[in-house]
């Protein structure tokens, strides 16, 4: 007769299985270990305090937690100003504290139908954090994630329901919310992390020696700061696997080299196009690799391919402003499409903070008479900065000037603050992912051109960074018509010639709204055009992957919100819309040009400037 199975001896079994995982096998080897990342904690605050004790760094950590404790100050005084709306607040949080308590005890109880007891809080949809089954499975770990994701979101619901704010305390208080909970998270430690547990349990600790010393080899890469790594950088090159679209360097000036590209088809658009990019990062994410190369797509098409790489910066640069980037860059890049082809017309791109670049060197050209660039095409451009990305909250008086006082010793930002503030702006994408990955797991990252460029940070000259920051973050110069520039105040009314505005559903850097707004300030026709995901995929989409999707519609006027409810949503890449657009301006067509023909050239695309690193 079959011996019947018996429910609870079952599940105690199963349970000291599940207990046994997270134990010690090797107490000896697990020790030696502890002893080995001792010792490369050691090199790495050696790493850390070297630069500091010889003066080559100068912590600037107090102004920004200085920023935060005065916004969350601002936040207080809302709660407390009002003893019964605290109490209640306090109310609601111990209320699901208790909830979790009792399911928690429940389910340790072991009786019949606790295992189907329901979480009283559970992850956003796509929250990755918290995939591994013993989140839901172990009461312990179960109950941490719970908790955290119950406080998570009842702070931020502080933030949300502060009446009184203003809309920039608002913005700042969400902001640190939300790096705090980013940070504090029991799946960013060892301990309350089953799948990091069990890694570190299983290897004896040799998960956390081959962590630490990434850390202290990161450390040390960034010069006494963290040099987060989030690909294997070590499979890529400039030149050789990355940037690989043939051409020459046909100028070079203080700020900028201009590269000509190789033609790929007999004729060519008469027009030729003239890209302006950031200088926050590097030129070369329009030609990451052939696949995904804007730059090599518009080459098949018959474009004439122009592109400004800027210098990255260092001390000599410090008073080089925007009228030098615009009359060394940008002006410089126009005289040589001209030197090169001949041609006084030309079709320009500007990308980002190229593209508020281009557009204030627009507003400037057309009162200096200067006619060359017919049509222009910004990427995810902002030019009114009323309702500008995440990066305003970085942006104030006093952090602004805490800024320039860091500049102001060296002439330049350091390009690892930069590329921290943007990280920052998706922590939980971009920082603690790789964290645990790297030093809790020690596992090196997977090899990924995008992230290679994206760790490829530039440095900002003071005077161009200050500029930026002051006019158009801080005062919003550019669409109000009160910008300076070479003694006189542009004004985009003044921009009369064809606009191509490209926004990003996604953007979190230039918010497709903000970017709509800005439409509105151009003196001439705008054709507004908003495609699917973020800064990055929504303008990095080749036709051939078929991702993603863009909208069309009227003329940028009223709200976004109405313009987008009756907008065409169109599959796939917008650049054959854009290639359609360019070609009704001008669509005459001439003989293939040479790059550096008749002209001295300064060596094989993709130049000198775009290879020095930080």
């Amino acid at each position: 007769m079959a011996e019947k199975s018996d429910p609870g001896k079952t599940q105690g079994t199963s349970h000291a299985q599940s207990v046994e995982q997270y134990l010690v096998k090797d107490p000896e080897r697990f020790a030696l270990n502890m002893a080995r990342v001792i010792e490369q904690a050691g090199k790495a605050a050696s790493a850390w305090m070297e630069p500091r004790e010889k003066g080559e760094i100068r912590d600037h950590a107090a102004e920004p937690m200085a920023d935060m404790v005065k916004t969350f100050s601002k936040l207080t005084e809302y709660w407390l100003s009002d003893p019964k709306r605290a109490l209640e607040a306090q109310t609601r949080l111990f209320a699901g504290y208790m909830s979790i308590w009792a399911n928690a005890v429940t389910r340790a109880s072991a009786l019949p139908g606790s295992e189907d007891i329901e979480d009283a809080v559970k992850p956003e949809r796509g929250d990755k954090r918290f995939q591994d089954p013993d989140w839901g499975r172990n009461a312990f770990f179960d109950f941490l994630k719970q908790l955290y994701l119950l406080t998570s979101r009842w702070a931020a619901d502080l933030v949300e329901q502060a009446d009184g704010l203003d809309e920039h305390t608002r913005h700042k208080a969400n902001f640190y919310v939300k790096q705090i909970s980013n940070a504090i998270s029991p799946s960013n430690f060892v301990l309350t992390n089953p799948e990091l547990l069990r890694e570190t349990v299983a290897s004896d600790g040799e998960n956390l020696v081959r962590g630490m010393k990434m850390l202290a080899e990161d450390i040390a890469a960034g010069r006494g700061d963290l040099k987060l790594r989030q690909a294997d950088y070590s499979g890529f090159e400039i030149g050789r696997n990355v940037a690989v679209s043939p051409g020459k360097v046909i100028g070079r000036s203080d700020v900028a080299e201009i590269i000509q590209y190789a033609a790929a088809s007999d004729t060519v658009l008469k027009r030729p196009l003239l890209i302006c990019p950031p200088w926050i990062n590097k030129f070369y994410i329009l030609d990451l690799n052939p696949q995904k190369s804007f730059i090599r797509w518009a080459v098949e098409q018959g474009y004439t391919v122009f592109v400004i790489s800027w210098i990255n910066p260092d001390q000599r640069h410090g008073a080089k402003n925007w009228e030098a980037y615009i009359r060394e860059g940008l002006q410089y890049g126009l005289d040589m499409v001209e030197k090169a082809t001949g041609e006084r017309e030309v079709n320009a791109i500007g990308y980002c903070v190229g593209g508020t670049l281009l557009a204030a060197a627009l507003a400037l050209l057309a009162q200096e008479g200067d006619e060359r660039i017919r049509s222009a095409t910004f990427f995810t451009t902002q030019v009114d900065f009323t309702h500008a990305g995440d990066l305003k909250v970085f942006v104030d008086e006093d952090q602004v000037s805490a800024v320039e006082r860091s500049m102001s010793t060296k002439g330049y930002l350091d390009g690892t603050k930069m590329a921290t503030a943007f990280n920052m702006l998706r922590s939980s994408d971009l920082i603690w992912p790789y964290v645990v990955n790297n030093y809790m797991r020690g596992k090196d990252p997977m090899p990924f051109d995008l992230l290679y460029w994206n760790a490829d940070s530039t440095r900002m000259a003071a005077a161009n960074h200050s500029f930026y920051l002051r006019n158009c973050y801080l005062e919003n110069n550019l669409s109000q018509g009160r910008m300076e520039l070479a003694g006189r105040t542009v004004s985009l009314a003044d921009v009369t010639i064809p606009v191509y505005n490209l926004a990003a559903r996604e953007d979190h850097i230039a918010p497709a709204r903000s970017v709509f707004i800005g439409s509105r300030f151009f003196g001439g026709k705008v054709e507004y055009v908003m495609a699917g995901s973020g800064h990055i995929a929504g303008v990095i989409n080749p036709p051939h992957l078929n991702k993603y999707q863009y909208w069309t519609g009227g003329k940028p006027a009223g709200l976004f919100e109405d313009w987008l409810e009756k907008a065409a949503e169109r599959p796939g890449s917008w650049w054959p819309h854009w290639q359609k657009w360019i070609e009704s301006q001008d669509k005459a067509r001439v003989a293939a040009r040479v790059p550096g023909v008749h002209m001295k050239t300064f060596g094989e695309a993709p130049g000198s400037y775009v290879r020095v690193r930080v």
